[in-house]
């Protein structure tokens, strides 16, 4: 091994005869500086790395004690060994208190004595050593993951804002989130109304980190999901042996959501006794888990959601009257997409990008034709059946550009206001009618969806229904149904203020 890769280790002494002996001793397994004086000591220690320093303690001029001491003030993580032939008392307390000497070493030595003293003081450097960078480290690591935790609170309570809630300035929304972030500022609980796939979760999210409790936990449970027991025990906890499979003790969520809130989703499915138990809980502000005998107090806001009328269906008697009125401080009613054709464009955008980012998928937007179709839908699956459609769309998109021959025929063949909606189209699909003028509703739907999977190639749309290209064209000039200006589409980038927040 290269003389220069073994550990350093300087003898002082004022004795030469001593530092040749122990230099010998120890050469063989180590870097070795001699010093016959303090001062050359200390130059040694100021140009070399040294890692243990053997010193005599009775030297002319400085002692072994005050150079020690000089060494701790300047280079603390050095291993400071005292070799003495004397046991004064005094020295040793000061060698300890002010020198912080690692090891005394009497005269006469043993050359085993003398190198084990070494490679210990060379092992307890380099744990120091290490023991400082990893504390340093850690400092830094905790530094960085506290910037992370930080960063990523930011980057929820963006994501889970009122205002980020991709929605049009008409959109009956507008009056939902301010009702709820009012909700937000008191500390009640909330029952969120509304059809499934509406983005009642959202909303709730939105309370909560609106609210003062949003640095705490937040959770979400399906009450419609989950068995009556086993919800209870979820919610809860339970202690080990309480039922077959308890195998160990469990910590329910409302405990693990001390400070926070807690989303119960599906409320209307609770069974009567999950109801009772919840009561109680608002009411007390306690809960005991299953098999335990006493109470544990926690702070815990709940936010009801269902897709049902709850009112009816606490005054029919199939749910609890005075859990309703607990619940429903103010309710708020979360509209269905059929009930937004106004965001329907925007949200399309949204959902689109999402998907484009998540799939890998680069794409600019969609046709007039297909944004026009969208709009028709009533979307009984509200934005989750929208967000499927979209997605499929994205899937089989052969260009940049998604247009109205991606979209599933139900949605093309849908008939409803329509923003861009043809008005001659419209006035026949409208209205009751007899059966002539039915019909022709019927026909004029047939041919729009028709032409619009054909990207509206009349030979190929004319083949499929058995029509001659002048029938066809007969046709659609009496129904006034017209080829869409859909060569310029309507693009991402048009969209990128609201790319950004959750749909809802």
């Amino acid at each position: 091994m290269a003389k220069s890769s073994l550990p350093a280790i300087l003898i002082v002494d004022d004795e030469p005869r001593s530092v040749e002996a122990i230099e010998r001793i120890l050469e063989d397994e180590f870097q070795v500086f001699c010093a016959v004086t303090a001062d050359r000591a200390l130059e040694i220690l100021e140009n070399e790395w040294i890692q243990v320093v053997f010193c005599d303690q009775r030297m002319p001029g400085m002692s072994g004690v005050e150079l020690l001491s000089e060494v701790r003030r300047r280079w603390p993580e050095v291993m400071r060994i005292i070799i003495t032939g004397y046991t004064d008392v005094g020295d040793i307390i000061r060698s300890v208190n002010e020198a912080g000497i690692y090891q005394f070493i009497a005269k006469p030595w043993h050359p085993d004595e003398l190198t084990i003293a070494a490679r210990n003081g060379v092992r307890l450097y380099q744990l120091q050593r290490d023991h400082d960078r990893l504390s340093l480290e850690m400092k830094l690591l905790q530094t960085s993951v506290e910037q992370r935790l930080t960063a990523k609170k930011a980057e929820v309570l963006r994501a889970y804002n009122f205002d980020t809630i991709v929605r049009t300035p008409l959109s009956p929304m507008n009056d939902v989130c301010k009702l709820a972030e009012r909700i937000a500022r008191f500390d009640i609980p909330a029952l969120i109304l509304g059809e499934s796939g509406t983005g009642k979760e959202l909303i709730a999210r939105a309370i909560h980190y609106a609210s003062r409790r949003s640095d705490r936990p937040f959770y979400a449970v399906n009450c419609g999901a989950i068995p009556d027991e086993l919800l209870e025990s979820e919610l809860f906890g339970h202690r080990r042996g309480a039922f077959t499979g308890a195998h160990s003790t469990r910590v329910g969520l409302l405990e693990q959501a001390d400070g926070g809130t807690i989303l119960l989703d599906e409320m209307g499915d609770a069974t009567p006794a999950f109801q009772l138990k919840l009561l109680r809980f608002l009411q007390e502000g306690e809960i005991r888990p299953v098999g335990a005998n006493e109470t544990r107090r926690v702070d815990v806001r709940v936010i009801a959601a269902t897709n049902r009328d709850l009112l009816a269906e606490a005054r029919s008697g199939r749910f609890r009257e005075d859990l309703y009125f607990r619940l429903a401080v103010s309710p708020i009613r979360v509209p269905s997409l059929a009930e937004r054709r106004v965001d329907i464009e925007a949200i399309a955008f949204a959902l689109l990008s999402r998907a484009s980012r998540r799939h890998g998928k680069p794409v600019e937007g969609f046709s007039r034709e297909a944004l026009e179709a969208l709009a028709r839908y009533r979307w009984p699956g509200n934005i989750r059946e929208l967000e499927n459609q979209i997605t499929r769309m994205l899937m089989l998109a052969e260009s940049p550009v998604l247009g109205a021959d991606l979209i599933e025929r139900h949605v093309l063949l849908a008939a409803g206001p329509s923003e861009h909606g043809d008005d001659n189209v419209e006035r026949l699909m409208g209205g009751n009618g007899d059966l002539k003028d039915r019909v022709e509703r019927m026909e004029a739907r047939i041919l729009r969806e028709t032409l619009a999977r054909h990207r509206w190639n009349k030979s190929r749309a004319a083949e499929e229904l058995g029509l001659s290209r002048v029938g066809l064209r007969s046709k659609l000039d009496r129904y006034g149904i017209l080829e869409p200006e859909g060569a310029v589409p309507i693009l991402l980038s048009d969209h990128d203020d609201l790319m950004g927040g959750p749909i809802n």
